[in-house]
């Protein structure tokens, strides 16, 4: 997970407020306890965080690899086995295929990382932890800098993989006109003259 933390601050009459950061690991929040000073005095209380946005993180890590793996695989027939690639029609057929699942998986795993990471951020936002605890006040916010990245770059993929698919159907007999003549044979059906 992401570190990072949120920090609320407890306000004591004549002396300096005492913050309380919690670091947050930031997609499986209930799985770490916090020992939180009560705001009234020295007791503390054990908290958890709640929500647990592993699965949609996972779910977009997953997609990313083996993103990264098709694309090892396929540059390595594109550059070794490039006969094999176009000795028939199935082969950018396949292609185009797993390229164009490839980008319906980057919009959904990166639709629902957005939305994890927007729990997320719900969840570890210091003016709702406040809230959690009397005579709090809110802090300083974590920082969502890298994880907002993360997202942006998976939108890209999404169009990286969608424009993809054009070129790869280009390749496939789709695109292509299936009764091409020859050129040697339009050329000389021109060059002769009607009878």
């Amino acid at each position: 997970g992401k570190d990072g933390s949120s920090v609320i601050e407890q306000p004591r009459p004549q002396e300096q407020p005492k913050e309380v950061s919690l670091c947050l690991f930031a997609v499986r929040l209930p799985s770490y306890p916090y020992n939180v000073p009560l705001c009234n005095g020295s007791q503390t209380n054990v908290t958890y965080l709640q929500g647990d946005f592993s699965s949609s993180a996972e779910f977009f890590v997953c997609v990313g690899v083996f993103g990264f793996l098709y694309c090892t695989a396929t540059l390595v027939l594109y550059l070794g086995f490039q006969h094999v690639y176009r000795q028939t029609s199935r082969g950018p057929i396949v292609d185009l295929l797993v390229t164009a699942a490839f980008a319906f998986l980057w919009l959904v795993s990166s639709s629902a990382w957005g939305k994890g990471l927007t729990d997320v951020k719900w969840a570890t936002n210091p003016t709702h932890l406040a809230e959690l605890f009397k005579n709090c006040e809110p802090g300083e916010s974590p920082s969502m800098g890298r994880l907002n990245a993360s997202v942006i770059f998976g939108f890209l993929n999404l169009i990286l993989w969608a424009g993809n698919c054009w070129f790869i159907y280009k390749e496939t007999p789709f695109h292509k006109d299936p009764i091409q003549p020859d050129a040697a044979e339009g050329d000389a059906a021109a060059a002769k003259p009607y009878p």
